[in-house]
């Protein structure tokens, strides 16, 4: 697609890093709005927000670096060009989130009411921060015949050019907005504290499950699975934990 979107002057800015960065502050804004609703100290949503996407991108690169530190070896000033593309969403998520947590934590918060908070900021930063991924051409499909297969020509892309591929960035936008909506929905009939949360994960966990056997580019490997998938599992057992379970062992 267009790694570039435009430039100033000599300066490029990259698509990756722009929607990236607005996927981030919508995050951030939505997570202020339900923090302002629960009557929580919603101006505490920014501090929390900057500490887990900090500590979110330094996980996303670690383990992408980890992946692919074949690509690092002659030039390892590269793992700092995350402008470019190259983070794993699954990195991203746990140490932005424990990150957050810590701090949130560390101020006598109640965790996860501030959980509830989050999780729909996170799937609405999700439907906007795929799209760089889109433009970039990372996170790439497996070739398809299907109607609404993609071609990348861009020589800067991260995908293979010329080939019709799944468009698995856009399927990940797509699941991020299926899960914003459903949790708008549902946080007006679910009421224990984490239930929220629980939905969020169940949902991020089975779209990423089923999205995972469409991509092509290399994410580890655990026999037939991704690595990737292996941590869904994790994270849908705790959505289980925290939708079934815990409200019941709080009444």
């Amino acid at each position: 697609m267009h790694p570039i979107l435009f430039s100033i002057g000599s300066l490029p800015i990259y698509s990756y890093s722009v929607y990236l960065t607005a996927g981030c502050l919508m995050a951030m804004a939505w997570t202020m709005r339900e923090a302002r609703l629960k009557d929580l100290p919603f101006t505490m949503a920014p501090v929390a927000g900057i500490i887990a996407i900090v500590s979110g991108l330094v996980g996303a690169r670690a383990l992408y670096v980890a992946l692919y530190s074949q690509e690092f070896i002659h030039n390892p000033v590269e793992i700092l060009y995350i402008w470019q593309g190259g983070l794993v969403f699954s990195g991203a998520f746990l140490f932005g989130s424990l990150s957050g947590l810590l701090f949130l934590k560390s101020q006598k918060q109640p965790l996860l009411q501030w959980l509830d908070c989050i999780a729909p900021g996170v799937a609405l930063g999700q439907t906007i921060g795929r799209l760089g991924c889109f433009f970039a051409g990372c996170c790439y499909g497996k070739t398809t015949s299907l109607p609404w297969g993609v071609t990348f020509s861009d020589p800067g892309s991260l995908a293979p050019i010329g080939h019709l591929l799944h468009p698995t960035q856009l399927y990940h936008s797509l699941a991020g907005l299926l899960t914003f909506v459903i949790l708008l929905t549902a946080k007006n009939f679910i009421k224990s504290e984490g239930g929220l949360t629980g939905l969020f994960l169940i949902l991020f966990s089975v779209c990423r499950f089923i999205i995972e056997f469409f991509r092509a580019d290399y994410r580890g490997e655990l026999g037939s699975f991704s690595l990737t998938q292996f941590f869904t599992l994790i994270f849908f057992s705790i959505g289980i934990y925290l939708l079934f379970i815990h409200k019941h062992r709080s009444a």
